[in-house]
């Protein structure tokens, strides 16, 4: 029975670093290289990786529970107060629609509103379409006073500010090959590392 965790303090944080450039093909083969579950947004299956390398706990695929899901409802017609269901809603243009009807023609979909949503499923609360315009207004509003730095996985928006930062004249195709390179070595790196640790916990 390996020792956990698997890595030192220092490697995991240069270890987790090089997962958030990983693509979701990458990481899931590095889950099952680890014989756990590959199922899940790309958080997740960082979550789920530095979880088990941290204590040997192997993190299942949350479920949305079924008050969320519209199976457990009747259907809902396209209204402000009509629940979003897991299964019924989509991001199409009739809903564009509905919620530039609600919240004016500047709507477009957002992460934010993304997580937020999901939030909500996973909790078995699904919102109506008018929660969901008045959460799209009142956060869009606090991010203009206060901007938010984008989250860990979305890795690629952080490299471009870093990018623009360091290097204000590069060229979209300079600063593209700088990406793909980064992330080359980055995935290339942590496949490496999950190969070592597949060997310790056989």
């Amino acid at each position: 029975m390996p020792s956990f965790p698997l890595i030192s303090k220092s490697e995991q944080e240069t270890f987790s670093e090089a997962l958030h450039f990983a693509k979701m093909a990458q990481l899931q083969e590095m889950c099952a290289l680890l014989y756990l579950p590959d199922a899940g947004k790309k958080g997740e299956l960082i979550e789920r990786i530095m979880t088990f390398i941290n204590t040997g706990t192997i993190l299942q695929s949350p479920r949305i529970p079924d008050r969320s899901r519209a199976k457990s409802h009747p259907p809902q017609a396209l209204q402000p107060n009509a629940l979003m269901l897991y299964g019924s809603y989509k991001n199409d243009l009739k809903t564009r629609t509905l919620f530039k009807q609600l919240i004016g023609p500047h709507f477009h979909y957002t992460a934010f509103g993304v997580d937020w949503l999901n939030d909500r499923w996973m909790k078995g609360k699904p919102p109506t379409y008018q929660e969901f315009a008045d959460y799209w207004i009142a956060e869009t509003a606090r991010r203009k006073k206060s901007p938010a730095n984008p989250k860990d996985e979305w890795r690629y928006i952080r490299f471009l500010q870093e990018m623009n930062a360091t290097h204000p004249d590069a060229s979209s195709r300079e600063i593209m090959d700088a990406w793909k390179k980064e992330q080359a070595q980055q995935a290339a790196y942590a496949r490496r590392v999950i190969e070592v640790l597949r060997k310790l916990i056989k």
